[in-house]
């Protein structure tokens, strides 16, 4: 039987460990991984639990959550492959690593559906047999240029019936209203070019190669209404010299993207992530 994992947030208090663990034993369930934290800014509690053995998940559930201080959250997770839509632009480079890895099962996750601003892409994506959707910037009869909050309906429009439990942004570059971001509270991650929270906004890498920095990195967050600005899940850095310029910067920067997208994603899908505030949790 594969395993399961039991997620507590609450409050913290004395004991916690102990009473959860024992709700899991007197069930006859085997513990085979454990880990918790307590951020102490905060005094939150967070648990993640793996463990073997039949249960009913509703009562381990109803039973956690009666040990828990007011206002604590208990879930189960079975490790389910996650439903995921892709977002991306014209640029290939983390969409296709994504798609490789979707491919050969790497991802725990069955990408939908890859939804983009432009067409460049789509003949690539239709190669893995996953739908492309072109939702272009102008209106498709007048072909004038739609506000952000009309492209967005249009985005919504054919991201709704797939039900998706996370948007991924792939280089994604356009700029989501707080509206949309509301739509998919810490379900949006995103990739972004640099580390964060130097070199936010357009042209990160010249603004890194003004500064003269040593080293340049990637960021994969979840996206919140504030423009890269979400808590950080995931952080790559590379080494740099004096000798590179932005156009190489931009190349080691995206071998860096895909690295960091990637390792974000396995964490997030493995139920690995937390949000205590604008900072993550990360059990690994």
């Amino acid at each position: 039987m594969s395993s399961q994992i039991l997620l507590v947030e609450s409050a913290d208090c004395p004991g916690l460990v102990h009473a959860i663990t024992g709700v899991l034993f007197r069930r006859g369930l085997n513990v085979v991984r454990n880990a918790e934290y307590v951020d102490r800014t905060l005094s939150r509690f967070f648990m993640r639990t793996e463990f073997d053995g039949a249960c009913d998940e509703s009562s381990v559930v109803e039973e956690v959550l009666g040990l828990l201080p007011a206002g604590g959250l208990v879930r189960v997770s079975a490790l389910a492959p996650k439903r995921i839509i892709v977002l991306a632009s014209t640029e290939h480079h983390c969409l296709a690593d994504l798609l490789v890895r979707h491919e050969f099962g790497d991802l725990n996750a069955h990408i939908l559906a890859v939804v983009s601003n432009h067409e460049a892409l789509g003949a690539f994506v239709n190669k893995f047999g996953i739908p492309f959707h072109h939702v272009g910037h102008a209106a498709p009869r007048t072909g004038t240029r739609l506000t952000r909050e009309a492209h967005e309906a249009r985005v919504l429009d054919v991201i709704a019936p797939y039900a998706a439990d996370y948007l991924v942004l792939a280089k994604y570059m356009r700029v989501l209203s707080p509206a949309f971001v509301a739509k998919f509270e810490s379900r949006i991650v995103n990739i972004h070019h640099s580390f964060l929270p130097a070199f936010a906004g357009a042209r990160p890498y010249h603004q890194a190669f003004e500064r003269g920095v040593k080293v340049i990195g990637a960021t994969a967050h979840f996206v919140t209404e504030t423009l890269d600005d979400g808590p950080i899940i995931v952080q790559q850095v590379m080494p740099v010299d004096h000798t590179h310029g932005p156009r190489d910067l931009a190349q080691a920067g995206r071998d860096g993207e895909q690295l960091a997208l990637a390792r974000a994603l396995r964490l997030v899908f493995e139920d690995r992530v937390f949000l205590s505030g604008r900072r993550t949790v990360i059990f690994d």
